[in-house]
């Protein structure tokens, strides 16, 4: 059995969760979800408590792929919980000479060294801020109740200019640190 399947979601106050067709939807201050669960999975919702079991009687699916799906099923909920109750925030920062960002609404536009600034179009899910401050590194700032298509964002952007390990430049999220590697050694013989 999964340890952490096994452990149960409390629902915070302001948050409903609803159970249809093995379909769980999340309703919250911050927004909407909702995730299918494979049959071979049981959601119980009592007294403001989701808990997650594994249907022995199911005989469609193996075992061992049962109690994946036990623990995938309940960080999936749970992720959604707390999505829509509290949300998800990434911040990134663009290190780099003559790196910028900015945005119009959800439409984002970063120059990082290229011929031609990049332009990408942001899903009405996320809300984006940018901040681009004398003698600082340009930043960016995403805010989602979908913990899920926030990081794929987040990868997306990251693949326009990943971080490179000679320079240090590149666009990294804040607080990580690239472990950096000497150049060639002169004059080696």
């Amino acid at each position: 059995m999964s340890r952490i399947g096994k452990l149960p979601i409390n629902i915070p106050a302001g948050v409903t969760v609803t159970l249809k067709d093995n379909v769980v939807s999340v309703k919250g201050p911050k927004g909407e979800l909702s995730q299918a669960v494979d049959p071979s999975i049981i959601v119980n919702i009592e007294d403001n408590v989701i808990t997650f079991s594994i249907d022995e009687a199911n005989v469609d699916v193996s075992n061992k792929q049962k109690q994946a799906f036990h623990g995938l099923y309940r960080a999936l909920v749970n992720n959604m919980v707390v999505g829509v109750s509290q949300g998800y925030k990434k911040e990134m920062e663009l290190v780099g000479v003559g790196y910028r960002v900015s945005n119009q609404g959800n439409i984002v536009e970063f120059a990082l060294g290229y011929t031609h600034s990049i332009f990408i179009q942001l899903p009405p899910e996320i809300k984006v801020e940018t901040k681009s401050e004398r003698n600082k590194n340009p930043y960016i700032c995403l805010e989602s109740c979908d913990k899920q298509l926030l990081g794929l964002v987040c990868a997306k952007i990251r693949s326009f200019r990943k971080p490179e390990p000679y320079k240090g430049k590149g666009i990294l999220f804040v607080g990580e640190q690239i472990r950096r590697k000497s150049g060639k050694s002169a004059g080696a013989k």
